[in-house]
């Protein structure tokens, strides 16, 4: 039987009508019923009815059952405080990695877990440079960047394991493939406060990064700085691992978190 992509076709359809059910119910302060929504879309009720059921399946829409119209429901609310935390995550960091890149004269980079994956958010680059390399939406691989360890390390050992499942990469002579080593290195920068890499990543590219942690000590983002390792040199990573863990708490102070839950790994050093 020929696929002529009709099917696509109505998937993609019924996508785009979806989205503007959301779009009507958010336009004014009514409540909108399925007869409503169908004239509205240009569809036959039946299928605006199926529509709206899907919706409220996923909590997008709730129906008011005194009236038999919806409404937009929480978990609209639900997916916009997860790009409202992000934007504000962002936004808060943005002047302490302002003042870490002055302070190390190095670039520095705000990333969070996503997925398998690190992805940078933010970057501030080095104030000398003249030739940058942007970072910003970049997905690194966890085991071989500075702030792919600190997120691994924060990580419960079950889910730990199961993002390290499978062969490591080897991306550089340094970098580290032996899951043994690699565990000791992750164990060592929860104690630290801070984890690093020396060439790991690419050649000649040294790096370190903080945690940033929310009000139950769990670690939400890493902030890194990273350099050439001809002048970002293995001598300097304590010094500017310290200057990270300071950065990363008071990003989490900028928050709204608490101190004491901000600087649980400053402790150590």
């Amino acid at each position: 039987m020929r696929d002529n992509g009709s099917g696509g076709n109505s998937a993609v359809q019924s996508v785009a009508r979806a989205v503007r059910i959301l779009e009507l119910l958010a336009e004014g302060p009514e409540e909108l019923g399925v007869t409503e929504l169908g004239r509205r879309l240009g569809v036959h009720k039946a299928t605006a009815s199926r529509l709206v059921a899907t919706l409220a399946e996923h909590g997008l829409v709730e129906r008011n059952p005194v009236t038999d119209k919806y409404r937009l429901g929480f978990g609209v609310v639900r997916l916009a405080a997860v790009v409202t935390g992000g934007l504000d995550l962002v936004r808060q960091a943005r002047p302490v990695l302002e003042r870490l890149a002055e302070e190390t004269s190095e670039t520095v980079n705000l990333a969070v877990l996503d997925g398998d994956r690190v992805v940078n958010i933010d970057q501030i680059a080095a104030p000398h440079l003249v030739v940058n390399v942007n970072w910003v939406g970049k997905r690194t691989p966890l085991h071989c960047t500075s702030n792919g360890k600190v997120l691994l390390a924060s990580l419960p050992a079950g889910e730990r394991a199961r993002l390290l499942r499978g062969r490591l990469e080897r991306l550089t002579p340094n970098t580290i493939v032996d899951k043994d080593l690699l565990q000791a290195q992750l164990l060592e920068a929860e104690v630290r406060g801070y984890a690093y890499t020396l060439e790991e990543l690419e050649v000649g590219l040294n790096a370190v990064a903080a945690p940033v942690r929310d009000s139950g000590g769990g670690v939400i983002a890493a902030v890194s700085v990273s350099g050439p390792a001809y002048r970002f040199t293995r001598g300097r990573i304590p010094e500017v691992g310290g200057l990270a863990r300071k950065a990363g708490a008071d990003i989490a102070h900028r928050m709204g978190f608490p101190t004491e839950a901000a600087s649980a790994s400053v402790a150590s050093s």
